[in-house]
């Protein structure tokens, strides 16, 4: 299974996400747009991971104690090597506790946090092919403004799987973990 660790969005940010994105489409755009139900702030990308690491990283996740997390997506960019068009969420102090606490159980299941520092972004569209420079040229002359996000206090993190397929990623939740007293 492929797994990764993720703060959910509120619905009024979604809301506000699908409007947003909706403004920019256009037909034959060259970008593959992700689907509101997919959208997250990864915390950590864990990969292919076995039945017994699974267990191991769910026992440990349950333990994570952390504050209610303040989420506030700020500025719209772009990815360029990537190809990937996002909604960038302002680090607030919870967050980053919250991420060093997931990574320091992950890493006691054998998980290693990657080299980059942490980015949180919900990705919106993704360019692919020889042709995915253009479309994100095209996609940058689109983006006018960024327009303003609401904001929204996080109350759960979750570790969740995710389906690769031919019109994009399907994720499953597998777990569900409290933030704050809850």
């Amino acid at each position: 299974m492929r797994l990764f660790v993720a703060i959910p969005l509120a619905q009024e940010v979604i809301d506000a996400l699908e409007r947003f994105a909706r403004s920019l489409r256009s037909e034959g755009d060259g970008l593959r747009w992700s689907s509101p139900e997919s959208w997250h702030i990864t915390l950590q990308f864990l990969g292919e991971t076995s039945d017994e690491k699974y267990n191991g990283v769910l026992g440990l996740l349950r333990d994570v104690r952390a504050s209610k997390v303040p989420v506030q997506l700020n500025e719209t960019g772009f990815f360029d090597r990537a190809g990937v068009f996002f909604a960038g969420v302002n680090v607030s102090t919870e967050m980053v506790d919250l991420e060093k606490q997931v990574l320091a159980a992950t890493k006691k299941c054998g998980f290693v946090a990657e080299d980059r520092p942490f980015h949180p972004h919900v990705t919106l569209a993704r360019a692919k092919g020889n042709n995915r420079m253009n479309a994100l040229r095209r996609l940058k002359r689109r983006v006018k403004e960024n327009v303003g996000f609401p904001a929204f206090t996080a109350t759960e993190f979750r570790l969740c799987e995710a389906f690769l397929g031919p019109g994009g990623s399907r994720y499953e939740v597998r777990a569900q973990f409290p933030l704050g007293d809850g």
